[in-house]
């Protein structure tokens, strides 16, 4: 694959995430996080061309995120809730490419996706943990506070990810 042709694909599926996090928008949370279909794109995308065009977009996408909607406490918590899950996200999904050709691949996408979304909630639960136990209420440990709001929605858009790119594969021409 070119280095142009590369660069225009992450464009356009970084520019498509954006949209669908804009449209899609089925719940939002109150200290931040949402379902929707944003990062269904940037998995597909992992899927098709693996960890390393993966991980560019999903890094890409999470700054455009914050650009876009942005959530600011500190920098760290920046850098976990935005680039690091997003790239994560991306990074293990793209691990199924090594399945490609194989019977086993669209089990092996699911299974990626279904790491990835673990991956994505660790840091988001990190996040949690470090900048936002204040929100814990009284007597409630800040860890399973963190992992409770977080997985709210993580787990939501990840069966969603997981279902929809099982379709969209099976409909997207071969990629070269």
């Amino acid at each position: 694959m070119t280095r142009i042709r590369k660069n225009a694909e992450i464009g356009v599926f970084v520019a498509l995430a954006v949209v669908l996090g804009t449209l899609t928008r089925f719940i939002q949370l109150p200290f931040g996080g949402s379902i929707n279909l944003s990062l269904l794109p940037i998995v597909v995308l992992a899927l098709r061309r693996g960890s390393r065009v993966g991980f560019l977009s999903g890094t890409l996408y999470g700054l455009v995120d914050f650009v876009l909607n942005p959530f600011f406490y500190h920098p760290a918590q920046v850098l976990l809730d935005y680039p690091m899950a997003s790239g994560c996200m991306a990074a293990l999904s793209g691990l199924a490419t090594r399945f490609k050709n194989s019977r086993y691949y669209y089990l092996a996408a699911a299974i990626a996706i279904a790491a990835a979304g673990i991956g994505r909630l660790f840091f988001h639960w990190l996040s949690g943990v470090l900048f936002f136990a204040s929100y814990a209420p009284q007597g409630e440990s800040v860890w399973l506070y963190s992992l409770t709001y977080n997985s709210s929605y993580v787990i939501p858009e990840t069966v969603l990810c997981i279902l929809l790119s099982q379709l969209l594969l099976r409909y997207l021409p071969k990629s070269s």
